[in-house]
């Protein structure tokens, strides 16, 4: 089945147009519409005495596709193919994001107040008192997003320089959508202690650490020392920023199936970061029966092949019936299917096999376990990683809320409860009036979101005792 095209595979396509005949460009939209092409916009560009230039845009499923349209697009008689590039790479040309200042520098004391000598007043304050960088320096609002490239998306190891821009687009998102800094720095580095030391040692400019795309169990070990070690939120998003937005999905897709969270079998396809992490919330949130499956079937006590500390953990605490064999075995009767793993990798012939009215949540990216289309008849709920599709678990919903109240409260560490308490606000955002199989989880561009979570996050933390101030309500981070 073909896979709907999307914006991810997007091309521009320049062409020359002989003037006659008048139908040409209907000839030239038909012979992209027969090859598959979505056609987003037509724009006339310029104009000759017997040819016009006209720029289209068109999605396409993969790049394969993409270069199919181009093709059909030049194929015709009295159409020239001037140029066409990829939409994507051209927004990613020269990176994604920038430094600005603040604060005026236009004259002599500016100059004396901003830098030197003004500035020296300032570091003698902060050095008798190293809480006041919160209050004199971007520590107030700034979070590191730091990568080894390692787990990158649902491209694996591809190195630190390649995690890069979706460490840029992290950084993106955290601004547009909770107004909070960041900086993407990446780690050249698999050594989980080179990756403690130099973490901690960069962290007096940050209020909070973002790990990001860290391959399991480093990312484990990682978080867990730093965490230790800092007296400022760590967070992998990869674990806990996936789990807070599938709590709040399930939270959501529920109310329509209306099972009850005690009595769910849930199947995890995928025991590495975000599997681990999501299935520790469900059972916090009241799962007692959840089968993780790896590369080699279903994870059980006893054991012993292709385990680490982490499934030796989830041997210990989960697969109450212990259930051997693959993924095939462990679906059999299950409610949810929660799918952190790669592609292609969850059957229709499985997918019959689930109790009534299934929920499945698709997450690996860019290309799901299984795609929608080929779901859409047997599932209740459906969701994916994509924006594409209906029901987005994305983990924009979940990090910028929580660091934006995590920074404003000034939290040593982003708890439990401030975990479970981001998803019930980010599935509180959907009335019920609203809620449907198609919409069980807010779009990101949901601008009630991020401050709902700030919200509940600083609640609970001032509440377990995590917060070193209290900000008035609606206080921006830049208040002087």
């Amino acid at each position: 089945m073909a896979v709907t095209p999307s914006a991810q595979y997007s091309v521009t396509i320049r062409v020359e147009m002989d003037g006659q005949p008048t139908d040409l460009l209907g000839q030239l939209t038909t012979a992209i519409g027969a090859v598959g092409g979505d056609i987003g916009a037509i724009d006339l560009v310029g104009t000759g005495s017997d040819t016009l230039i006209r720029e289209l845009v068109v999605n396409a499923s993969d790049q394969e596709h993409a270069d199919a349209i181009v093709a059909a697009a030049g194929g015709l008689d009295g159409v020239r193919v001037l140029s066409s590039f990829d939409r994507t790479f051209r927004m990613h040309q020269g990176g994604k994001i920038e430094m600005t200042v603040r604060v005026p520098l236009e004259t002599r004391d500016d100059l004396s107040t901003a830098y030197m000598p003004g500035v020296a007043r300032v570091c003698t304050a902060i050095a008798e008192d190293r809480q006041k960088a919160f209050d004199f320096t971007l520590k107030r609002n700034m979070v590191a997003v730091i990568t080894n490239g390692t787990a990158v998306l649902g491209l694996g190891d591809i190195g630190a320089a390649a995690g890069m821009p979706v460490m840029e687009g992290k950084s993106m998102l955290f601004k547009e959508f909770g107004n909070v800094d960041s900086y993407p720095i990446c780690i050249d580095s698999k050594d989980p202690e080179v990756l403690i030391r130099t973490i901690a040692a960069i962290a007096p400019a940050w209020g909070g650490i973002n790990l990001e795309d860290i391959a399991a169990p480093t990312c484990f070990e990682v978080e867990d020392r730093l965490k230790e070690m800092l007296d400022i939120p760590v967070f992998h998003d990869d674990q806990h920023g996936t789990a807070i937005v599938v709590l709040a999905a399930l939270l959501n897709a529920l109310k329509i199936t209306g099972e009850k969270i005690g009595n769910l079998k849930v199947v995890c396809s995928g025991v590495g970061a975000s599997g681990v992490a999501c299935s520790k919330i469900l059972m916090n949130a009241g799962v007692e029966n959840i089968i993780g499956c790896d590369s080699r079937g279903a994870i059980y006590k006893g054991r012993t092949e292709n385990m680490n500390f982490m499934k030796d953990w989830y041997a210990e605490n989960t697969n109450p019936e212990g259930v051997q064999g693959g993924l095939t075995e462990a679906i059999k009767g299950a409610n949810l299917f929660l799918g952190l793993s790669g592609p292609g990798t969850f059957s229709v012939d499985q997918l019959k096999t689930m109790a009534k009215d299934p929920i499945v949540f698709a997450m690996a990216n860019p290309t799901p376990e299984i795609m929608p289309e080929i779901a859409a008849p047997y599932v209740r709920v459906m969701a994916t990683g994509r924006s594409d599709y209906p029901n987005q678990i994305n983990n924009v919903l979940a990090f910028p809320g929580v660091f934006k109240g995590a920074l404003a409260c000034r939290a040593t560490q982003i708890s439990e409860g401030m975990k479970v308490a981001a998803a019930e606000a980010i599935a509180a955002c959907i009335s019920d009036d609203e809620l449907n199989e198609d919409y069980i989880i807010p779009s990101v561009f949901n601008r009630n979101v991020a401050p709902t979570v700030a919200e509940k996050v600083i609640e609970v933390a001032q509440a377990e005792g995590l917060a070193r101030r209290v900000p008035a309500m609606g206080e921006d981070p830049y208040d002087r």
